[in-house]
């Protein structure tokens, strides 16, 4: 009998597959980080000699690539990107994401930013009408973490530091529990705009265009977002 984890995983694997159907050939691709990444990764990998290289969100995923045989690209040389391709913890009907559970959400929105298209690959426990079950990280400089997370506590959240954890970006993450996200757009503008906010894992003014969701029943959707 297949445990809860093991569907999990197949899950994952089944809709990283369903997105490397989707990705342009001859081309640079954006690669973000996460369990589910990590196995559109390694399928990358076999296709790598029709695919230029890739832009990796994070330390983790560029020595994935590597072992994959994916040549490493600088997003600061490739110019725009046509797609990039990525996981999220939590997405909603209009395909707005909360990311960052891997700890490299300000790479990753960068890169997402600069892509044409951003593809995202959850499983179907991903998806909710409302955001926030899964806590919104929060990318701070060491020196601002108190004052974020008090100003943090003024919007209704809990927030709590992510323990012996830095960022490639050598700064903290703070996980905000209980926080009200039925305006994601409004929310992301108000935290970004905090003195020492580097970035937010609330990924609403740059949402995915497209959301391969795999589903326990072994069938793969793509969504777009809904207005």
């Amino acid at each position: 009998m297949t445990t809860p984890d093991t569907d999990s995983e197949r899950l994952k694997q089944a809709a990283a597959a369903a997105a490397l159907e989707l990705i342009p050939r001859d081309c640079v691709i954006g690669v973000g980080t996460g369990s589910t990444t990590n196995y559109f990764i390694d399928l990358l990998g076999d296709i790598r000699n029709h695919i230029e290289g890739a832009v990796a969100s994070s330390e983790a995923t560029a020595e994935r690539l590597k072992k994959n045989g994916i040549d490493l690209m600088d997003l600061n040389t490739t110019g725009d990107l046509p797609v990039y391709v990525d996981g999220a913890d939590e997405t909603n009907t209009r395909l707005q994401l909360i990311k960052g559970g891997g700890g490299a959400l300000t790479r990753e929105k960068i890169i997402a930013a600069a892509s044409h298209e951003f593809i995202c690959l959850v499983d179907e426990s991903k998806c909710v009408d409302t955001l926030g079950e899964f806590p919104l990280p929060i990318e701070v400089l060491p020196m601002a973490r108190s004052y974020v997370a008090r100003e943090l506590v003024k919007m209704g959240g809990d927030p709590e530091l992510r323990e012996a954890f830095k960022t490639d970006n050598d700064n903290y993450i703070l996980d905000i529990y209980s926080l009200d996200i039925t305006e994601p757009l409004e929310l992301e503008t108000r935290i970004n705009q905090l003195p020492g906010v580097v970035s937010v894992g609330l990924f609403a003014h740059r949402p995915a265009d497209r959301l391969v969701v795999a589903r326990a029943n072994g069938t793969i959707d793509v969504m777009k977002a809904t207005a």
